[in-house]
């Protein structure tokens, strides 16, 4: 506490706003726990950047915390190009403070002599990604907390390559933030560099898009989305994308078209969760549409419905999205004809059935940890090689390379081609996905997780996952574990014949059992919530589409069983 104490005591010298100084003495006379929380430790980046609670803080988002990892990446940028005109480009979404946040940044950049280009509302984080290239920019910074609730802010860091910084970039970048004292931070802005950005950099990233997931699909006319942004960014880009593609019958939810940091209408703007999409589904069969979409905050992952075998709407989770999106999008290029370098890609916690799909198609599969910034890496460290499409359970996809991130805005676009196609043919999005169950194999998945916040929280989490090491798991469901990969150790272990292999990526706090009928078990910390999560996968073979409600039922009684057995409920 002592030490707590001496960083808060810290934030009273005249270099912080008198308000700040104000609030931190009242946490340090009335509330040691709160002031524990807000100064025990530094915001870090994860696999989505840096994100967490708004407030005053070396634990929670401010001018000060974003200043100083400004600063440091200023004082990089610097270093890596020093014979260059340094550019950064910044967006920001609907958050809170999220407007005041950016024009700090882009401040901070240019008292760094920085030229900066800073959009002038909110946009999308897949439309900040392809503006890092499309501006010939060094990098590229987003104000968001993606989902996470009202209270948090968050912030992310693109480099020259549109792509978020990975190894080493994110090293020595924190080397540089980590090296600095508050009082380092040169607020003293330059005007000069600062320029608003809009209309023109919108049209080329909606010309881009189309050009991406416009597969010219028959039936548009007789195609009915409803369309919502919880609030979000996406109101910005998706309806725009959609009719230059051709569109016509998009219903948008007016009541949650508005950009809102407190997402009045929802519990969480995740379209993760189904209560997120409710509005939508409401909407959609009060108007018999054939698809449902909502997108997260910053528009980079997508929720979809669809309907299923009855006509009802059903919510899709992200692997069956990826799985069909991958499909179509690999017919396509088939068509066209393989040039041989092609590769789709997904992460490690996601359906094994993107692989299956690959070897079947004769492509290549490249696999990733979780975090879409590795996926984006993969196109820069294989230039001689074409990204068709890859995505990850969390509900992100990629259409091609323009965009270096998940995107929702284009992913949506793709998603309406492949229903609209499926449709005139007579078939549907969920009967195209059953067919692909039947030529691949039927693989279900499910994820488990568990919110743990606080100090006491994240040991908790370390806990469970030291437990989850340390008491290996045998058998699940009678079917014997036979590989243990632990990216910890960057090993992958065979139980049975005692087989060793090297696992080729970073070290990751992951823990993956494999049984011998292909159950898989993966768990992990969030990078980006206090949340501990648990992946499971299982399959079997369905031999007709006849046959997909029984084996779904045994699909699904199994994942209930395995949650239970592994006490996860």
């Amino acid at each position: 506490m002592e030490s707590i104490l001496t960083t808060a005591k810290s934030w009273l010298t005249d270099f912080f706003d008198p308000q700040v100084k104000k609030e931190v003495q009242h946490l340090m006379d009335n509330n040691p726990k709160e002031l524990e929380e807000r100064f025990y430790k530094n915001l870090e980046f994860g696999t989505g950047g840096m994100r967490g609670i708004m407030g005053v803080g070396t634990n929670r988002i401010n001018k000060y915390t974003l200043g100083k990892s400004t600063q440091g990446l200023s004082n990089y940028l610097k270093k890596v190009f020093p014979e260059e005109t340094v550019k950064v480009v910044i967006a920001y979404d609907c958050r809170h403070n999220s407007d005041s946040l950016s024009q700090v940044v882009a401040e901070v950049l240019s008292a760094n002599g920085i030229k900066v280009f800073r959009f002038s509302a909110l946009r999308t984080t897949p439309e900040l990604s392809f503006a890092v290239r499309h501006l010939n920019c060094q990098a590229g910074i987003v104000l968001t907390a993606s989902h996470n609730p009202p209270e948090y802010n968050g912030y992310k860091v693109y480099w020259a390559d549109g792509g978020q910084i990975v190894p080493p970039e994110d090293g020595a970048i924190i080397a540089e933030i980590d090296a600095l004292s508050f009082e380092d931070i040169n607020f003293s802005a330059n005007p000069d560099l600062i320029e608003a950005i809009d209309t023109e950099v919108d049209n080329a990233f909606f010309e881009a898009s189309v050009k991406a997931g416009n597969f010219n699909a028959e039936g548009k006319d007789d195609f009915h989305i409803v369309f919502t942004s919880i609030h979000g960014t996406s109101i910005t880009a998706i309806p725009q994308v959609l009719q230059q593609a051709g569109y016509k019958n998009v219903t948008v939810i007016e009541e949650q078209a508005t950009p809102d940091g407190n997402f009045p209408t929802v519990k969480s703007p995740n379209p993760e969760e189904p209560e997120a999409l409710a509005m939508a589904m409401e909407k959609a069969e009060a108007i018999g549409a054939d698809m449902v979409v909502g997108t997260d905050p910053d528009s980079d992952r997508l929720g979809i419905a669809v309907r299923n075998l009855e006509g009802e709407l059903e919510l899709l989770n992200g692997n069956q999205t990826m799985v069909l999106m991958t499909k179509f999008l690999l017919d396509k290029y088939q068509k066209k004809g393989f040039n041989g370098n092609e590769f789709v890609a997904t992460t490690i916690v996601s359906t094994p059935m993107v692989e299956q799909m690959a070897k079947a198609y004769g492509i290549e599969f490249k696999t990733a940890l979780t975090g879409f910034k590795w996926i984006g890496k993969m196109i820069k460290d294989f230039p001689g090689s074409r990204f068709i499409g890859g995505g990850e359970e969390s509900f992100g996809y990629m259409v091609g390379d323009f965009v270096r991130d998940k995107d929702a805005v284009t992913s949506t676009l793709l998603a309406c081609e492949v229903a609209a196609e499926a449709k005139t043919k007579g078939s549907s999005f969920y009967k195209e996905l059953i067919d692909c169950y039947v030529q691949f194999g039927f693989y279900k998945e499910k994820l488990i997780s568990l919110t743990k916040k606080g100090i006491s929280g994240a040991e908790e989490i370390q806990q469970m996952l030291k437990e989850f090491k340390e008491n290996p798991v045998e058998s699940v469901q009678g079917s014997q574990v036979v590989w243990i990969e632990d990216y910890n150790t960057s090993l992958a272990k065979n139980v049975v014949t005692g087989e060793e292999k090297p696992i080729d990526l970073p070290k990751s706090n992951v823990l993956i059992y494999e049984t011998e009928d292909g159950t898989r078990i993966a768990a992990r910390p969030s990078g980006t919530e206090p949340k501990v999560k648990f992946y499971i996968s299982t399959n079997a073979t369905l031999a007709s589409a006849s046959e997909f409600k029984s084996v779904n039922s045994q699909l699904e009684a199994k994942l209930e069983g395995i949650v239970a057995e592994l006490n996860l409920g």
